[in-house]
């Protein structure tokens, strides 16, 4: 098991907000992308961005293509621009994933509020090209699991790279079974028996996580095939 801590890193940033990237694919980043001590992802999962806007900062238009993008709410309010679902506003703890497909998307994210928000940002490479943009947000649950991403083709976003998005109360556990990639994103517990904490993202093959307060995680691990 392995744990890179959010703070041992450099913040970097662009346009209105500041960010720390910790995990950054060489695939898109370059064969030295990860000389920071960042991590290079799983499966199809290739970035995440711990941001913080600004007062009524924004990233400015901009547009993508054959990447679904994922925004994570930590703390605070975003207004959501762009040509899908123009016009919706998140708060903490709600989820947006646009998929860009062949068809692609531009958007602007901005913080409409005087004080500092915070969400994470993540990149996953869509397994079948060509596919129609898409968006969808998600608002998980306390005390519960929720699937953002991933999973068989009865879900929203078919993949074997899942994304969990674990709202958990004191005392609560989950497990994962074979890869993974846990992100801490409010709150303390133990992976396990060890303590983590808020800007900890632990790399491992299986772990049981218990919280030690109300915590948000995102978790990306790889959906198991028939005979493994």
């Amino acid at each position: 098991m392995k744990i890179l801590k959010r703070d041992s890193l450099q913040e970097g940033g662009f346009a209105g907000l500041k960010e720390h990237r910790l995990v950054k694919s060489p695939g898109i980043f370059g064969v030295n992308g990860n000389n920071d001590g960042s991590c290079p992802g799983l499966g199809n999962f290739v970035y995440l961005a711990d941001a913080r806007f600004m007062p009524h900062g924004e990233t400015h238009m901009h547009s993508h293509h054959e990447i679904d993008v994922i925004s994570v709410m930590v703390e605070g309010q975003i207004s959501h621009e762009g040509s899908l679902a123009h016009g919706q506003d998140l708060g903490s703890n709600d989820v947006q994933v646009q998929r860009a497909g062949g068809e692609g998307f531009s958007h602007n994210e901005v913080n409409p509020d005087n004080d500092w928000n915070r969400l994470i940002q993540l990149w996953v490479l869509p397994e079948v090209a060509g596919m129609a943009a898409d968006y969808k947000v998600y608002t998980p649950v306390v005390g519960e699991s929720t699937r953002i991403y991933g999973g068989n083709s009865s879900v929203d976003f078919p993949a074997t790279t899942i994304i969990d998005i674990a709202l958990l109360e004191n005392g609560q556990q989950i497990d994962v079974a074979g890869p993974y990639l846990i992100y801490i994103t409010r709150g303390a517990g133990t992976v396990n028996a060890q303590p983590v904490e808020d800007g900890d993202l632990i790399q491992g093959d299986s772990v049981r996580f218990e919280a030690s307060c109300d915590v948000q995680l995102i978790v990306i691990h790889i959906e198991k095939q028939q005979g493994e």
